[in-house]
């Protein structure tokens, strides 16, 4: 055993001033040889009140007995918290998501930190748990590798596929009277079949793919779904791969560059990722002090087309992208275009390039993903906008269908809830919907708006209305919608001073959002304007509050 694989679990283990920690590490079981071994941290994020995690505690436990068959590693299972979106989405639940990507990457650094590990294996399923993962890998600078738990089946009724969206949608079908209740409860009860993340190009699979092409996880692990031979088969790669990083002594900031960063960020624009990835993205960048800005977004988004015809806004889910090929034959396809960087290091000692010179190309006559000269859009779907109503910018999902140019007078909620109401009752076709107080800091927690662009869609405005807001969108909205709106209305922003009426307009082309007001209209209400009068707050919320960035720099907390 060279010292160079347990460099940091033998402190403990090998010091004989720490006769304590020694005698505890027996108590669980590790004799006097596997104390010399090095200690591979196994974080599960499993719970089982989601189906993007339920699966999870399973993988980590034959993930730990394909790492012990190491003669050199002795795996330790620990675990961290996860938020359903799809179960909190359009409740107050939802504030606690992002936070709670806070959260997950404390506590693995927190726990990877004072039990001294040598190296990592998150295994993540919903959307907060890969960037939290990702932070806190950035921070220990440890020997890791990220394994994604793998995307939903689809589901069925009437012969029609249905995803998570799907559910909500229907309930804007609802709002308006057009679905029954036998169809609207068999499109619930049907929607999710079993374990795995939610099945689209939503911001889990977005997240795992940028992840994947960073080059920390291993090629297939994003799109192999969660029930699937090719899943099971990941626990022992994984295991002989965090040998081969603890022998090289890789770690995340070895992978990690601006290189990598600049991949991730083109895949997702060829995939039709989800606006979440921009935040998202931007707070891993910080965690190992890559310089990303969101313009950095536009200047991609610039050059790289829109290829994937994926839902929300396409035809496909994640399940039919692997059966012609995967994430790694997309990257390929980018590769041979001379749109990713080949000579980026991975997880598997090898470059970007050599990892994709032994994966097979896209299925021949395959319809998910288009070729680059016949693009769903020449240019990518995420652009960056600014203007007097988002002087610190914001960011639009125009995926080709929307068109781009929106201008309408603002229908003004001061939350989802009451939008939700007005979706069904007085908004009108040509208006732009304004949400607001939704910010990181004004919701506390940027909740997204699934629940109200799935009511858009389901009530038949989509191509009708924009929708607009400071706070987030799930990976599962489409639409003219565009988020992030900074400054947000707590904190003084623009978004807080519209009112009904006001005219919008959002132009995609010149990359601009401004409301047709004058100087000396916005300087009246600014001098008007007063603070909102929140809730008490206690708490994580109270404490996220107090310490978040803005979206723009990434929601972060440190």
């Amino acid at each position: 055993m060279t010292t160079k694989l347990n460099k940091f679990s033998k402190i403990i283990t090998q010091d004989d001033s720490l006769p304590a920690a020694q005698a505890m590490l027996y108590a669980i079981g590790m004799d006097e040889k596997d104390q010399q071994k090095a200690q591979v941290g196994i974080v599960s994020t499993g719970f089982q009140g989601n189906p993007c995690n339920m699966h999870l505690n399973d993988i980590a436990t034959g993930v730990k007995k394909e790492v012990d068959l190491h003669q050199d590693l002795y795996g330790l299972i620990f675990h961290t918290i996860g938020v359903s979106d799809g179960i909190t989405n359009g409740t107050e639940g939802m504030k606690f998501s992002l936070p709670s990507r806070e959260i997950i990457a404390d506590s693995i650094e927190t726990v990877v930190s004072a039990q001294f590990y040598d190296a990592v294996i998150p295994i993540v399923g919903c959307d907060k748990n890969m960037p939290g993962a990702m932070i806190a890998l950035g921070r220990l600078n440890r020997p890791a590798i990220l394994m994604y738990g793998g995307t939903v089946k689809k589901g069925h009724w009437k012969n029609k596929d249905l995803n998570i969206v799907s559910a909500f949608e229907a309930y804007g079908e609802r709002l308006i009277g057009s679905i029954s209740d036998f169809d609207y409860k068999g499109i619930i009860r049907h929607s999710i079949p079993g374990a795995g993340a939610c099945g689209g190009m939503y911001t889990a699979n977005s997240m795992a793919a940028a992840i994947e092409c960073m080059g920390m996880s291993l090629p297939y692990s994003s799109s192999n779904p969660a029930i699937s031979p090719q899943k099971d088969d990941e626990a022992k790669r994984i295991a002989d791969a965090i040998q081969l990083v603890l022998e090289k002594d890789l770690k995340p900031r070895d992978i990690m560059t601006r290189e990598a960063f600049e991949n991730a960020i083109s895949l997702i624009m060829a995939l039709g990722g989800s606006t979440n990835a921009v935040i998202h993205l931007l707070a891993m960048a910080k965690a190992v002090d890559v310089p990303l800005t969101i313009d950095d977004f536009q200047t991609i988004s610039d050059r790289i087309p829109f290829l994937a015809d994926l839902k929300p806004s396409g035809q496909f889910l994640m399940e039919d992208l692997h059966n012609v090929g995967g994430i790694p034959a997309v990257m390929q396809l980018l590769l041979n275009e001379g749109f990713i960087n080949g000579n980026c290091m991975t997880v598997t000692g090898k470059t970007v390039g050599e990892n994709l010179e032994e994966v097979a190309h896209l299925t021949k006559g395959q319809t998910v993903i288009h070729d680059t000269k016949h693009p769903m859009r020449k240019s990518g779907h995420l652009q960056i906008l600014y203007g007097n109503l988002a002087e610190e910018g914001a960011v639009a999902k125009i995926t080709g269908k929307e068109g781009e140019l929106f201008s309408g007078p603002a229908r003004v909620y001061e939350d989802e809830f009451s939008a939700i109401e007005g979706i069904a009752k007085e908004v009108k076709p040509g208006e732009v919907i304004v949400i607001r107080n939704n910010g990181p800091k004004g919701g506390p927690g940027m909740p997204e708006m699934l629940k109200p662009t799935g009511a858009v869609m389901g009530a038949g405005l989509g191509k009708d209305v924009a929708l607009i807001t400071d706070g987030r969108f799930s990976g599962g909205s489409h639409g003219f919608v565009v988020g992030h709106i900074t400054p947000e209305a707590h904190e003084g922003g623009m978004i807080g001073l519209l009112k009904n009426g006001d005219i919008i307009t959002i132009d995609i082309t010149n990359h601009s959002i401004n409301v047709d007001l004058t100087n000396a209209e916005i300087e009246k209400r600014r001098k008007a304007w007063t603070p909102p009068v929140d809730k008490p707050l206690s708490g994580i919320l109270k404490k996220y509050r107090m310490l978040v960035s803005s979206a723009t720099e990434g929601c972060v907390t440190v």
